[in-house]
C-alpha cells in the first residue's frame, strides 16, 4: 500500500507513528494529538519543510503507528521508542555520563552509601545528583549526625545469635552503635533511617520542627544536656537546608526546567523543590536531527526526567508551553515574581552546563567545538552564513616610519598561516591609519577578485574603531563586495564590536567563545604585523650604518657582519685589525661613518 493510502486510513486519535527507510530501519519517531493530521504535513507541502526534513521525507519507504488512550501515554511510547530504536533524525539525548545516587538499602539495618548503578532489588534510590560533590556532602551529614553501619556485612537476628561478626573501629570510636552484636535495635535504627529517607525526599522542615518539640520536652523535663544533643541537631539542619533552600519560596514543592538552545543542539537543567528545598537537579543534552520546534524539545525533556525521575510534580515551572498537556500537571510560565526567579535560576545552570560542554569539547572533540563557536559567533552579528573564512587586518607603524599592515586568516576557527599577508605600505605617506588601512583592504581583496574569486571570506575584521572601519567599508564598496562579505571592527578599549551604519556598539558577553574568537584573531594580527615591523626597522638600521658608506657593496656588508657579528662592534673593532680586513682605506672610511653616527644618536 502507498504512503499517501495509508495516511488517508490513520485515525484522528493521540498516538505514535513511526517511519522506515527502503531497508526496514526505524528512520523516525513521532507523537501527535492528531495522528492523521501530523502525518499528513509532511507530505501536503514539502516545500515548507526545511533541507533536512525534507531528506528525511525523501528516504521514508513505510509507516506505521501505534493508538494511544491520551497525550502523556504518547509521550512516554515516544521516548521510550526512540531509546529502543535510536533513529538518525530524531531528538538524542547526548548525556553518556552516569549521574550518582544515594542508595538505602532493604536490610534489617539498611546501608547508606554512593553508587552511580541503580538496581531493582528493592533498595531506595534518591538522586541523581549533578555533581558527585553534593551527595557526598549529604553523606558527610548523615554520617556525623547518625551513627549508622559503613560495613557491607549481611547482618539478621542469625548473625547476630551466633556472633559471627567481631565490632568494628567504628564502634569503638561511638561513629556506629554496634548493628552487628544487636547493640541497637532495628526499630531505633530504622528511626534514624527514616529520618534520613524524610531529608532526602525535601522533609527537612518537618524534621526540624520534630527537633524542636523534643528539645523543649528534653528542657522542660531538666535533661539539659539531651537539649542541647536536639539543638545541635536542629543547627546541623539548619547549616545544609540553607545550602538548597531558596528562602523566597520556602513553601514551594515545584519542578523547574529550562533550555538553553545553540543551533542544532539544546542544553537543558531540571530543578525539583521540595517545601522550597532544591532537593534534586539534572543536566541534559540532545542534539536535533532535523529542525524541531522548541516546544518539542521541552516535551522530550519532561518525558526524559519522567522515566528517569518518576512522575512530575503537580506544578511544573517552565520557560515555554510544551506541545504536550499531561494529566494532574499544572504548566506555569511566569512573567514575574518568585517562580520567575526560580526559573532564572534553571537557565544559569542551563548556561553553565552549555559553557562546561562546549569547553570539555575544545580538548575531547576540537572541530565540534569550533563549528559551535563559529555557529555563536554567526548568531551574534547576525550573519547568514557560517564564518568558516575569517580574515583581520591590523596597521603598524611608529610616528610614520615603516608603516606596515597584515592579514591573517582563520579558518574553520583556526589559524590559517599559510595564508597570512603581510603589506608595506604604498601610497600613503606618515601616519594615516584610515587611509592605509582603506589601501591595504583594496590591495588585498582586488588581487583575491582576479585570481580567487571564490575564496573570499565571510567575515573581515578590522583592528580598530569607525575611522578604520569605515575606510576599509569604503575600499569594499569601490570593489562591490560589501553585499557578499560582513566586516565589522573590533575596538580595543571595551572590547566592542562596531558595524557599519549601526552607532550603537555591539558588547558580546565576556565569557562568550565567540568574543574570545575575535580577540583571538585580532591579537594575531596585531603580534604578526608587530614582527613584520620589527624586522623592517632592524634591517633599516643595518643599511642606514653600513650601505650608505661608499666602497661598501652588499657582499662587504655580509663578510664584516659575518666576522664582526654586529655593527657596534665593528665600530669598535681595533683600527689595524679592520684595515687587515678589508683594506686601509676602506677601513678608515667605515670607522669615520660609524663615529659620525654615533654622535648623531647622542
Amino acid at each position: 500500500m502507498d504512503i499517501r493510502e495509508k495516511i488517508s486510513l490513520l485515525p484522528h486519535s493521540p498516538g505514535v507513528y513511526r517511519y522506515y527507510n527502503s531497508e526496514g530501519t526505524v528512520i523516525y519517531v513521532g507523537k501527535a494529538k492528531d495522528l492523521r493530521k501530523r502525518v499528513s504535513q509532511y507530505f501536503a507541502a514539502p516545500e515548507r519543510l526545511d533541507t533536512k526534513t525534507r531528506l528525511l521525507v525523501s528516504r521514508i519507504a513505510d509507516l506505521q503507528y501505534s493508538v494511544v488512550d491520551t497525550e502523556a501515554d504518547a509521550l512516554l511510547l515516544e521516548n521510550n521508542l526512540i531509546k529502543e530504536y535510536k533513529p538518525k533524525y530524531n531528538i538524542l539525548l547526548k548525556d553518556s555520563k552516569t549521574y550518582p545516587w544515594i542508595c538505602v538499602t532493604q536490610e534489617p539495618y539498611p546501608r547508606v552509601f554512593l553508587t552511580r548503578r541503580p538496581e531493582k532489588n528493592g533498595s531506595r534510590y534518591f538522586g541523581p545528583y549533578s555533581t558527585v560533590l553534593h551527595a557526598r556532602y549529604l553523606l558527610e551529614f548523615f554520617e556525623k549526625n547518625y551513627p549508622l553501619r559503613s560495613c557491607r556485612h549481611r547482618i539478621d537476628a542469625d548473625t547476630i545469635l551466633r556472633g559471627k561478626i567481631r565490632p568494628c573501629l567504628d564502634f569503638q570510636i561511638g561513629k556506629c552503635r554496634g548493628c552487628c552484636i544487636g547493640a541497637v535495635s532495628t526499630e531505633e535504627y530504622g528511626g534514624w533511617i527514616e529520618e534520613i529517607v524524610t531529608f532526602l525526599q525535601g522533609g527537612v522542615g518537618a524534621i526540624t520542627k520534630d527537633y524542636e518539640s523534643r528539645m523543649h520536652a528534653a528542657a522542660e523535663a531538666l535533661d539539659f544536656e539531651q537539649a542541647q544533643v536536639w539543638k545541635d541537631r536542629i543547627d546541623a539542619l539548619q547549616k545544609h537546608y540553607a545550602r538548597s533552600i531558596v528562602s523566597s519560596v520556602r513553601d514551594l514543592s515545584a519542578d523547574v526546567f529550562a533550555l538553553e538552545f545553540d543551533g542544532p543542539e539544546a542544553f537543558g537543567a531540571f530543578l525539583r523543590l521540595r517545601g522550597g528545598a532544591i532537593v534534586q537537579s539534572l543536566n541534559l543534552g540532545f542534539r536535533m536531527n532535523i529542525e524541531e520546534e522548541q516546544p518539542a524539545v521541552l516535551s522530550t525533556f519532561l518525558a526524559e526526567i519522567s522515566a528517569r525521575l518518576g512522575t512530575l510534580s503537580g506544578e511544573v515551572i517552565v520557560p515555554f508551553s510544551p506541545d504536550v498537556q499531561l494529566p494532574g500537571v499544572k504548566f506555569t510560565v511566569p512573567v514575574k515574581g518568585d517562580k520567575l526567579t526560580l526559573l532564572e535560576l534553571a537557565a544559569k545552570n542551563a548556561r553553565e552546563y552549555h559553557f562546561n560542554t562546549l569547553r570539555q569539547r575544545e580538548h575531547t572533540d576540537p572541530d565540534e567545538f569550533r563549528r559551535s563557536v563559529l555557529e555563536e559567533l554567526r548568531k551574534a552579528l547576525g550573519m547568514t552564513e557560517l564564518p568558516v573564512h575569517m580574515e583581520c587586518f591590523d596597521n603598524s607603524n611608529i610616528q610614520g616610519t615603516n608603516p606596515v599592515a597584515s592579514c591573517v586568516v582563520f579558518r574553520n576557527g583556526a589559524p590559517s598561516r599559510k595564508d597570512y599577508r603581510k603589506f608595506k605600505i604604498k601610497t600613503v605617506i606618515g601616519a594615516n591609519d584610515y587611509a592605509s588601512m582603506k589601501e591595504v583592504v583594496n590591495r588585498r581583496y582586488s588581487r583575491m577578485l582576479a585570481e580567487e574569486p571564490d575564496d573570499l571570506p565571510q567575515l573581515v575584521v578590522i583592528d580598530g574603531g569607525k575611522g578604520q572601519l569605515e575606510f576599509a567599508w569604503q575600499a569594499l564598496a569601490e570593489l562591490g563586495l560589501t553585499d557578499k562579505l560582513m566586516v565589522v571592527g573590533l575596538a580595543k578599549r571595551l572590547e566592542e564590536v562596531i558595524r557599519v551604519g549601526d552607532p550603537y556598539p555591539l558588547f558580546l558577553d565576556r565569557n562568550s567563545q565567540a568574543l574570545k574568537l575575535l580577540q583571538q584573531i585580532r591579537d594575531e594580527a596585531h603580534r604578526f604585523g608587530i614582527t613584520f615591523h620589527r624586522s623592517l626597522r632592524s634591517k633599516g638600521a643595518l643599511k642606514s650604518a653600513l650601505s650608505g658608506i661608499k666602497g661598501v657593496g652588499a657582499r662587504t656588508e655580509q663578510r664584516l657582519l659575518m666576522h664582526y657579528g654586529s655593527v657596534a662592534r665593528i665600530a669598535a673593532a681595533d683600527p689595524e685589525d679592520l684595515a687587515n680586513f678589508v683594506g686601509p682605506v676602506l677601513a678608515a672610511r667605515i670607522r669615520e661613518a660609524l663615529s659620525a653616527g654615533e654622535d648623531n644618536n647622542e
